[in-house]
C-alpha cells in the first residue's frame, strides 16, 4: 500500500519585498546621510574638508586684500594732504625745487621764532616732499627749517636739533601747485610786503621748470586768492623789485605808498635807477630809516640823509635810449629749458642745472665769450 505524498503551496516573496531576517536576527535601521558619507572611506572625508577649507582661505584672503586696499587708498589720501609725519635729518631735506619769497638780509622774526621753538618745540611741522636716495625737497617752511638748523648750530645737539617734524606729501603735485601753496601759506602772515609778493613773482617767471616767464602774469597764477586790487599793487612792486633788489637791503620795508610812487617815478625819470644804486652802493652800515629816507627822497616824498649828495647833483646818466626796461626769453637746452632775462646792468640765465659745479676757468671762458660776442 503506497502512501501519498502532502504537497504544501510556498509562496515566494516578490523582488522588491523587504529582505528576510533569519531568527534571532534585528533588522538593522535606515543608515542616515552622515553615516553614509562615513562609508565613502576616510580619503573621501579628507578631499571634502580640504575643499571646505580652500573655500573659507579663499573667502578670507579677499576679505584681507579689501582691508588692505582701503588701507593703502587711506594712507596715499594721508600722504598727498601732507597728514603722514615723520622725523626728518637736517641733511636730508633740500631746498632747491622752489624759489624762495624770502628777501635776503636780516630776518627779525626768525630770533622770535628761534626762542618759541626752544621753549615750546614746533607746533606746526614743515612740509616736505619725497626725492632721489633718500633725500627729501622742501615745500612749505622755510622759516621753521632755518629756525632748527640755527638752533642745531648753537647748541650742536643732533638728538634734539637735528631732525625735524615733517609732513610727507606724495610726489608728482604741479609745480605752480606747490608754488601757491607757499604762497597761500605766506598770504596769512599780516607782515609780509609787497615787495616781498613781487620777487616772488619776478622768481616764479625766471625758475626754468615754469611755463611763465612774465612776472606780472605769474602775480595771476600764484595770487588768485588774493583780490584784483592787491595783485595790482604786487605788479607796481614788480619793476622796483627788478631793477632795486640787489641793492635793497630792506626791501620788505618799504611802504604799500611810497613803493608805489617810487615804482611810478622808475619809469618818469631816467637815470634814477642809476642814482639810487650810487646812493646805496658800499653802504652796508645803513638802517632801515636810512633806505627808506634815501627811497623817499628819490620818489619825491621827502628830504634826503646826511651820506645823500646834494639835491641838485645830477642823477646818473640815463639808459641807453630807446632801450627796453627788461627783455626776456627762452632757450630750449638739452639739459632743459634756460630762461634768460636781460635788463639794465644786468644779464640772467637760469637753468635746471648746478653752475657751480662747472671748473671755474670754463665758466670764466664761457662768460667771456658771451660777452665778447655781444659787445
Amino acid at each position: 500500500m503506497s502512501r501519498k505524498r502532502r504537497v504544501f503551496d510556498i509562496e515566494m516573496p516578490d523582488e522588491a519585498a523587504e529582505p528576510i531576517v533569519p531568527a534571532g536576527k534585528v533588522e538593522p535601521a535606515e543608515p542616515e546621510a552622515p553615516a553614509r558619507e562615513q562609508r565613502r572611506g576616510p580619503m573621501a572625508a579628507a578631499i571634502t574638508e580640504a575643499a571646505e577649507s580652500t573655500r573659507e582661505r579663499a573667502r578670507l584672503e579677499a576679505q584681507i586684500r579689501a582691508e588692505n586696499d582701503a588701507l593703502a587708498a587711506e594712507h596715499v589720501r594721508l600722504k598727498r594732504d601732507g597728514l603722514i609725519t615723520d622725523l626728518i635729518p637736517l641733511d636730508a631735506i633740500d631746498t632747491r625745487k622752489l624759489i624762495r619769497d624770502r628777501a635776503p638780509g636780516p630776518d627779525f622774526e626768525l630770533a622770535e621764532l628761534v626762542e618759541s621753538i626752544r621753549d615750546i618745540g614746533l607746533s606746526n611741522p614743515i612740509r616736505v616732499e619725497p626725492g632721489e636716495a633718500g633725500r627729501y625737497e622742501l615745500i612749505q617752511g622755510w622759516r621753521r627749517i632755518s629756525a632748527y638748523r640755527q638752533l642745531l648750530e648753537e647748541t650742536g645737539d643732533v638728538e634734539r636739533w637735528g631732525r625735524i617734524p615733517a609732513g610727507i606729501a606724495a610726489r608728482g603735485d604741479e609745480l605752480e601747485r606747490l608754488y601757491r601753496r607757499m604762497v597761500d601759506e605766506n598770504m596769512v602772515r599780516k607782515d609780509i610786503s609787497f615787495a616781498e609778493m613781487a620777487q616772488l613773482a619776478v622768481h616764479y617767471a625766471m625758475d626754468p621748470l615754469t611755463e611763465e616767464n612774465d612776472p606780472e602774469k605769474a602775480v595771476a597764477i600764484l595770487f588768485r586768492s588774493a583780490g584784483y586790487q592787491k595783485r595790482s599793487y604786487i605788479r607796481s612792486f614788480i619793476p622796483l623789485v627788478e631793477r632795486l633788489g640787489e641793492v635793497l637791503m630792506y626791501p620788505h620795508e618799504i611802504p604799500r605808498a611810497l613803493g608805489l610812487s617810487l615804482a611810478a617815478r622808475l619809469e618818469d625819470v631816467p637815470g634814477l635807477v642809476g642814482a639810487i644804486r650810487e646812493e646805496l652802493s658800499d653802504w652796508d652800515s645803513r638802517s632801515v630809516k636810512d633806505e627808506l629816507d634815501v627811497l623817499r627822497r628819490m620818489a619825491g616824498q621827502g628830504a634826503g640823509t646826511e651820506r645823500t649828495a646834494p639835491a641838485q647833483q645830477p642823477l646818473a646818466a640815463p639808459s641807453v635810449p630807446g632801450a627796453k626796461a627788461k627783455t626776456t626769453f627762452q632757450i630750449e637746452r638739452p639739459q632743459g629749458r634756460a630762461k634768460c632775462t636781460a635788463a639794465n646792468g644786468r644779464l640772467e640765465i637760469r637753468l635746471a642745472r648746478d653752475f657751480s659745479a662747472v671748473d671755474r676757468r670754463r665758466l670764466e671762458a664761457a662768460v667771456a665769450a658771451l660777452l665778447e660776442q655781444i659787445g
